[in-house]
């Protein structure tokens, strides 16, 4: 296949993730229909399976990827890069299982990139990539030798590309590091406020905040704001997520965790619903937003910049070139690599 086929293959399939939320699917094959009906049984069985996989954040996952598959993107995306010297390799990949389909970047980056992988998914998250992979062959029928789903270890890989906890990395590096690799530890993100924010700024940072109930990478665990910052317009802009306690290992998490807070004599501010709690770590438990005081946005940045291997993206209103929109944290660009590590960059060199 040339890369303008597989281009070809991943915006059809874009599009066809496009009408997940219609009734049924009219004037089309019998693979894609036969995948019609197994995506809306994988949705359903991936509820069920993973407590904190809800039917919205699923949908929500399928339709990010929906736009971003477009082939205006895809064009984009490879431009930069030349693959007339690509050798076929095997690649394994190890995914996380935090929110649904997040191992589908390395997914596409392998694919894209003309190698085939093996791919070992966590147990939280096993149930929509091997269908997603199905409607892929249903479009270009030539990807069905290069995708390969274990549930044994892997073995036969020529590199590797392992997500998981800064505990489990420490495993990955020892078993996979005698093969190329890329080992991704926990990372998340902060958002940077001024006390200038707009009213609708600050209602997408509660999307930010609360969306995947804070579980990816890429959610918003830790604010930083100016002395004497006023959290009450924080509060209101994000009262509309109230409706998180009504999921359950939610409110078990917010409630457990106010209480030893509370128990602990350990200052807080809360809502309700949301627990803010001054600290210098990144990674605060669900339920919690860790806040920190600065003092200059110059020796923020400096900061920021000293804990860049902490975060993986950073919110703010344009405190530097990098920074994310309020509201598109989890609305990532195919160029927007994990941990800054150009995957396909790495894909190609192999």
């Amino acid at each position: 296949m040339t890369v303008q086929e597989r281009i070809s293959a991943f915006t059809k399939l874009g599009v066809f993730l496009h009408r997940v939320n219609v009734d049924k699917l009219e004037n089309t094959n019998a693979c894609l229909t036969d995948c019609w009906d197994n995506l809306h049984n994988q949705i359903n069985q991936s509820v069920h399976h993973n407590g904190w996989f809800t039917r919205e954040n699923v949908l929500f996952s399928i339709q990010s990827w929906a736009n971003a598959l477009t082939e205006e993107n895809l064009i984009q995306w490879t431009a930069a890069y030349d693959f007339t010297s690509v050798s076929k390799k095997t690649v394994g990949i190890v995914t996380a299982g935090n929110i649904p389909l997040v191992g589908m970047h390395d997914f596409i980056s392998v694919l894209i990139s003309g190698h085939q992988l093996v791919i070992k998914q966590s147990s939280s998250d096993q149930k929509l990539l091997p269908i997603i992979a199905q409607l892929l062959i249903c479009f270009e029928p030539r990807f069905k030798s290069h995708i390969t789903f274990t549930d044994q270890k892997l073995e036969h890989y020529d590199a590797v590309i392992a997500t998981g906890s800064n505990n489990t990395a420490r495993y990955f590096e020892y078993y996979f590091g005698k093969v190329p690799h890329i080992i991704r530890k926990n990372r998340n993100a902060v958002a940077v406020l001024t006390g200038q924010e707009s009213e609708t700024q600050m209602e997408a940072l509660g999307t930010d905040i609360f969306q995947y109930f804070g579980l990816g990478c890429r959610s918003v665990s830790k604010l930083f704001v100016p002395k004497n910052y006023d959290f009450d317009q924080l509060f209101k802009a994000v009262f509309k997520h109230q409706i998180i306690l009504d999921h359950n290992k939610y409110k078990n998490n917010y409630d457990y965790n106010k209480t030893v807070y509370l128990m602990s004599q350990i200052p807080l501010l809360e809502n309700g619903f949301l627990v803010l709690k001054e600290d210098t770590g990144y990674a605060s438990p669900i339920s919690v937003l860790f806040y920190e005081y600065y003092d200059s946005l110059a020796l923020l940045k400096l900061k920021l910049n000293s804990d860049r291997d902490l975060i993986q993206c950073l919110v703010s209103d344009s405190l530097t070139p990098e920074s994310v929109t309020f509201g598109q944290t989890q609305h990532p660009q195919l160029w927007d690599y994990a941990d800054g590590v150009d995957t396909l960059d790495f894909l190609i060199r192999l």
